[in-house]
C-alpha cells in the first residue's frame, strides 16, 4: 500500500501564495484529515496531490515515487468531489463502471466489480436509477463508489459532506469510517468541519493561511494544543481563551483576571512572565460546576442551552464570553443557579499573548 509525502510543497497564484512550504509524510493505510478555515490551503493542497492544481514548488510523492510532472489519470489516486460530480443521463451502475470502461476493463470484470462495490455501498438495488431519482446520501455513495471500484492506492475527499443535512452528515461519517476499515487504504480528506475531523481522523493536519499550525491524533489536538489557534479550531464548544496577569510566584503562579483569581499550572516559562500577561485557556469540559471546590471563580450566567444529557452554559468572566459543558443528569434543575466554577491547574492552558503558542509542551 502507498504512503503520501509532501516537501516544502507551494502553490501560488502570481504573487499570492497560498500554500506555503508545507511538509507532510501520511502512512499507508492511515486516514489523515486537513482541517482549517476557508481559505487556509487545504483543498488546494489535496488538488496538488490529485493533479488537478499545478505544484509552484517542492514535491508530492506517493508510494515512493515523485509525481510532480505525472497525469492525474496515472497517479492510481482517486477523488470524491463535494458536488458528487455523477454523469445525470448515466444509471449508477454505468457511473460507477465509467472509469474502468475508459482503462477498457473487460466487460465481465466491470460487472463484477460494480456488483462488489455495490454491495459494499448499500446500492444494489438502486443501480438502474438516474442520480436524479437518488437522495444525496445515495449520490455521495455513488461518487465513493466510482472511487473504490479503481482499487487506487490513495482516496482523497474534498469536503464530500458538506451538501448533505446534520442527520445524513452523521450517517455517512460511520460509512466512510466502515469504509476506511474495511478497504484500509492510504486516505487523505478535507473538510472545514472540525466534527469530521474529530470522529474520522486516524491523524489530524490542522491548517491555517496555508501553513501546517498542528499535527496529531484527535485527542493530542483536543488536549494539547500548540496555540491558540488550535485551541479554538479543535473542540466543539472551541476552547474558552481570555487574557490575564500573572501573580503569585514561579512555583505557584496566580492568573488574574480583573477580580478573579485562578490558579495556573506551574510552567518554567511562566517564572519568568510574573507580571506580565498571558493568554489562558479552558476547555468547557474542564469548567467544574458538580464538584465542590474552595477554589472558586465566579461567573455571571446568561443562557442555559440544553443538549439534553449535557448543557452548555453561556456565562461572562469578568466581561469575556466563558462557556461551560456539563452534564444535565441528576443536576438539570440546579443549572440556572450556577455562579461560579472551578477547574484543576493541570487542565489550564497557557498562551504567550503575543504569538500564540503554548507553553510548557514539547515541540511547541
Amino acid at each position: 500500500m502507498s504512503g503520501v509525502q509532501l516537501s516544502q510543497l507551494v502553490k501560488r497564484y502570481g504573487d499570492i501564495e497560498v500554500v506555503k512550504a508545507i511538509d507532510l509524510e501520511v502512512q499507508p493505510h492511515e486516514f489523515v484529515v486537513l482541517v482549517g478555515p476557508s481559505g487556509c490551503g487545504k483543498s488546494t493542497t489535496l488538488r496538488m496531490i490529485a493533479g488537478l492544481e499545478e505544484i509552484s514548488a517542492g514535491s508530492v510523492t506517493i508510494n515512493d515515487r515523485v509525481v510532480n510532472r505525472v497525469a492525474p489519470k496515472d497517479r492510481d489516486v482517486a477523488m470524491v468531489f463535494q458536488n458528487y460530480a455523477l454523469y445525470p443521463h448515466l444509471n449508477v451502475a454505468d457511473n460507477i463502471a465509467f472509469g474502468l470502461r475508459i482503462r477498457k476493463t473487460p466487460k465481465d470484470e466491470v460487472d463484477r466489480l460494480v456488483a462488489e462495490v455495490a454491495d459494499i455501498l448499500g446500492l444494489t438495488d438502486y443501480l438502474k436509477r438516474r442520480p436524479a431519482d437518488l437522495s444525496g446520501g445515495q449520490r455521495q455513495r455513488v461518487a465513493m463508489g466510482r472511487a473504490i471500484v479503481r482499487h487506487p492506492m490513495v482516496f482523497l475527499f474534498d469536503e464530500p459532506l458538506s451538501n448533505l443535512d446534520a442527520k445524513l452528515r452523521s450517517q455517512m461519517r460511520a460509512e466512510i469510517k466502515r469504509l476506511h476499515k474495511r478497504l484500509d487504504v492510504t486516505s487523505i480528506y478535507v473538510t472545514h468541519d472540525q466534527v469530521e475531523a474529530m470522529t474520522l481522523a486516524d491523524r489530524i493536519v490542522v491548517m491555517n493561511d496555508g501553513l501546517i499550525e498542528q499535527v496529531g491524533t484527535p485527542m493530542d489536538l483536543f488536549l494539547n494544543p500548540a496555540n491558540t489557534f488550535v485551541a479554538g479550531f479543535i473542540g466543539s464548544p472551541p476552547m474558552n481563551q481570555f487574557d490575564a496577569l500573572v501573580s503569585g510566584s514561579p512555583e505557584a503562579p496566580i492568573a488574574e483576571i480583573g477580580d478573579q483569581r485562578m490558579a495556573l499550572p506551574s510552567l518554567p516559562e511562566l517564572s519568568e512572565r510574573i507580571g506580565s500577561k498571558v493568554t489562558v485557556g479552558i476547555r468547557p469540559e474542564h469548567a467544574q460546576v458538580l464538584t465542590p471546590s474552595e477554589h472558586l471563580v465566579h461567573v455571571q450566567l446568561e443562557i442555559v442551552e440544553t443538549l439534553g444529557s449535557e448543557a452548555l452554559l453561556h456565562t461572562t468572566l469578568e466581561n469575556n464570553p466563558f462557556i461551560i459543558k456539563t452534564e444535565t443528569e441528576g443536576y438539570y434543575s440546579k443549572l440556572e443557579e450556577v455562579s461560579a466554577f472551578s477547574v484543576d491547574p493541570a487542565q489550564v492552558k497557557v498562551f504567550d499573548i503575543e504569538t500564540g503558542r503554548v507553553f510548557g509542551q514539547s515541540g511547541a
